[in-house]
């Protein structure tokens, strides 16, 4: 599933269509394997695994209500069992149901391109203590997330 979504984002970025059956598909196959197995923790089935179910949650943005059970169960993972999860993930998912709410961001995860066309992170709360909170997630300073996202977002020059 994780091959598929990537695959059909790399061919947006040459010009493709997004296709939208993709993360509709990856989203049902995901609440399927919440259901029957809970979360697919590092234990449970592999670092590389976890991560690709993180990341087919983190694009399930037509399902927020599955992205905030998601949310919820890893951030009791977290508590419970934290070498379980990658917790840098939990940060992603905050930030994109908080930007998707039209609210701050925690963690400083989401971007868009201003008028100007440049990267910037979208609204942050409390941005002065945002590398702190980045810290306890594992993520590197925003300054430095923001140089290496240049990297990988095409922009014009």
């Amino acid at each position: 599933m994780a091959a598929k979504d990537q695959s059909m984002r790399k061919e947006v970025e040459k010009g493709g269509k997004w296709d939208y059956s993709i993360d509709k598909r990856n989203t049902k196959g995901m609440k399927q394997i919440v259901k029957n197995y809970g979360w697919p923790t590092i234990k449970l089935v592999g670092k590389r695994a976890s991560k690709n179910a993180w990341l087919l949650v983190q694009h399930a943005d037509h399902d927020k209500p599955f992205q905030k059970r998601v949310l919820k169960i890893l951030n009791e993972i977290m508590t419970n069992s934290p070498d379980s999860i990658d917790k840098s993930g939990i940060a992603y998912l905050t930030d994109r149901i908080l930007v998707a709410e039209g609210k701050k961001q925690e963690f400083g995860t989401q971007f868009c391109i201003n008028q100007k066309d440049q990267l910037i992170p979208r609204p942050i709360r409390d941005r002065k203590n945002v590398n702190k909170r980045r810290e306890q997630y594992n993520l590197d300073p925003i300054e430095q997330y923001l140089e290496d996202a240049k990297k990988y977002i095409p922009l014009k020059t």
